[in-house]
């Protein structure tokens, strides 16, 4: 089921993030359910028959909806959230509420996959964020995963921080998404991995997991990527140890379903009568699930040269600054097949969305 981002009022343009609407100014909630925004009348709406409320956190940005049934007063985005920061420290509380949109839209292209979300409240080992500001504590904050929860330092939502770090480690690109894509990489290694072949396939592309990261740190650290580097592996830092590879190719597979979704959703294609770039049309899709990795690939090759022609007619730099070179095509090609192995129907991803935490299912 695609998002519908228009307000239900006037029908004008709303962005994901979005509260109210700027055109009419009517108060607004998303529902991930059916992916469509409401309009909001005293902190509610009756969708179905079922009354939803705004989030408890609607006050930092949050424009999910939460059901009457819910087991807490919050949005299942925001119940994923393990730790945030103390309720006094509003400097943080602001960066938290920025890291917080991003995570909502990871956590929508997640559920547009059909992938599973299980939250960390209800089964050991399930999805979760400690979302921390190492500039108000003083507390080292590693950005990673372990057992299912991803940390986030909320000092990288910090545009001159982050773009200080990305240039000092050489990176072409680096973003909160990109750091919430890059570690749910690690959570659904684990998850969609669900047997020996599949591990040996894996370790076959992506090399043997089970080698000393700790080793692989020292090393990478130490000396950088291998010379060479680009011929096998989408970045520097994927060379570091095969838990990074796989993690930075499901990231850019993330990248790239999800840039070419927002594509074909806007109605944006190469029409090859108006152009000397392509002999035939260029149309993105909406969903690759029932679609070779070529096709894919193909259309992301196309549309990603037109992105980056527009970022740099505006001054900017590519938008996709990356080369997909065989090797690299190959590691995709795995993560879609696990990909579009593994899609719920929208019952079971309502029913992992609605499901509570066990001792409150026994109250």
């Amino acid at each position: 089921m695609s998002s519908a981002p228009r307000c239900p009022h006037c029908r004008h343009f709303v962005y994901l993030s979005m509260r109210e609407c700027p055109n009419c100014e009517a108060e607004l909630g998303f529902n991930l359910l059916d992916r469509q925004f409401y309009g909001i009348r005293q902190g509610q709406v009756v969708i179905d028959g079922v009354t939803w409320y705004t989030c408890s956190n609607r006050g930092w940005g949050c424009n999910w909806l939460v059901r009457e049934d819910a087991p807490a007063g919050q949005c299942f985005s925001c119940r994923l959230t393990r730790r945030r920061p103390e309720s006094d420290d509003t400097i943080a509380l602001e960066k938290w509420g920025s890291v917080e949109e991003a995570k909502r839209r990871l956590l929508l292209q997640l559920g547009e996959l059909g992938l599973p979300i299980v939250p960390w409240d209800v089964r050991p080992g399930g999805l979760g964020f400690d979302l921390i500001s190492s500039l108000s504590t003083g507390e080292r904050v590693i950005i990673g995963h372990a057992n299912g929860i991803i940390t986030i330092d909320l000092a990288e939502s910090l545009d001159d921080r982050r773009e200080a770090l990305r240039v000092r480690l050489g990176e072409p690109y680096r973003t909160i998404l990109g750091h919430l894509r890059h570690e749910v990489g690690h959570y659904y290694q684990n998850v969609l991995l669900g047997d020996d072949a599949a591990w040996a396939r894996c370790r076959e592309l992506f090399g043997d997991e089970r080698t000393s990261y700790q080793d692989a740190i020292t090393r990478h650290y130490a000396q950088g990527a291998p010379q060479g580097w680009s011929a096998s592996h989408i970045s520097e830092y994927a060379t570091m140890h095969p838990w990074e590879d796989f993690a930075e190719t499901f990231a850019h597979y993330l990248h790239i379903t999800g840039t070419l979704r927002t594509a074909a959703a806007i109605g944006i294609h190469i029409d090859a009568s108006v152009t000397n770039l392509r002999d035939t049309d260029v149309e993105p899709l909406l969903s690759y699930e029932d679609q070779p990795v070529q096709r894919l690939l193909a259309d992301w090759d196309w549309m990603s040269q037109a992105f980056n022609r527009i970022n740099r007619s505006m001054g900017f730099g590519d938008l996709y600054p990356f080369e997909l070179v065989g090797p690299v095509r190959h590691k995709l090609a795995f993560v879609h097949d696990i990909v579009t192995k593994a899609p719920l129907s929208h019952d079971e991803q309502i029913a992992l969305a609605l499901a509570s935490h066990p001792d409150e299912a026994r109250t």
